[in-house]
């Protein structure tokens, strides 16, 4: 299993040389809903170029925080860094993210709402569009509208939507929702292949056995805090989830 060091040595004098800068910073998060906190102080570093795969109980606030990572929610307290911008709208380009909600329109085809997507991203050539749909195992060519789609198409559509303009971040909420063991296998793979093209990928899901392979770390969430405890700098995980082998 890689785990990054935020501190290294120069092999010929063994001096520390400068940390790593995260590809997420999440600094004492709180948020609230009314007087409920989702989030409790929740931190952690997420290095780039890794898989995390985000777990908990319904509640934790896994949702949540992904949601505020994303852009999508402001905290209550505390502060998000993403790339090196606080501003997350500044970097919303370099984003992709995946909800519960496929955020597909039913009444077009796969083609044509990817197109729409992409022309969102100022992204014209088809054959971005075509790629993400093979990329997922659905034609392209295929004239049915989403709203006759399976659920697990759709949830292969809503993945190629996220990863259309190439984000350097992932982010993806319970993306194997109704999909079969088979194609939740073989997502899980191509979630591995982004990881390894130098992509930062955080999942949340309650599937968690089938990101066993692929997974750099598992980050355990309960009552809207972090309470996997990294040591040493390094990314945390769940003994009892095995983790990726090389």
């Amino acid at each position: 299993m890689h785990q990054p060091d935020s501190r290294e040595t120069n092999g010929s004098d063994d001096r520390p040389i400068l940390a790593v800068e995260p590809a997420i910073l999440v600094a004492n998060v709180v948020k609230f809903f009314g007087r409920f906190a989702a989030l409790r102080g929740a931190s952690y570093r997420f290095a780039a170029g890794h898989l995390y795969v985000i777990v908990g109980d319904n509640g934790a606030g896994k949702s949540t925080l992904l949601r505020i990572i994303a852009g999508l929610m402001e905290p209550s307290q505390g502060s998000v860094t993403v790339l090196g911008s606080a501003s997350l709208r500044s970097v919303a380009q370099r984003v992709g993210y995946m909800g519960h909600a496929p955020l597909l329109y039913d009444e077009l085809s796969g083609m044509e709402n990817l197109r729409y997507f992409a022309g969102l991203y100022g992204m014209h050539d088809l054959a971005v569009c075509r790629n993400a749909m093979q990329m997922m195992e659905l034609d392209p060519d295929l004239s049915r509208r989403v709203g006759q789609y399976s659920q697990g198409m759709r949830q292969r559509l809503s993945l190629a939507r996220a990863i259309l303009h190439k984000p350097e971040v992932i982010l993806l909420d319970e993306p194997f929702s109704n999909v079969d063991v088979h194609s939740a296998g073989e997502m899980a793979a191509f979630l591995g292949r982004l990881r390894d093209s130098g992509k930062t990928v955080l999942v949340i899901t309650h599937q968690a056995n089938v990101m066993g392979q692929v997974a750099d770390a598992f980050v355990h969430m309960a009552a809207g805090q972090i309470v996997t405890a990294p040591s040493s700098n390094q990314p945390a995980r769940i003994d009892s989830v095995p983790a990726r082998t090389q």
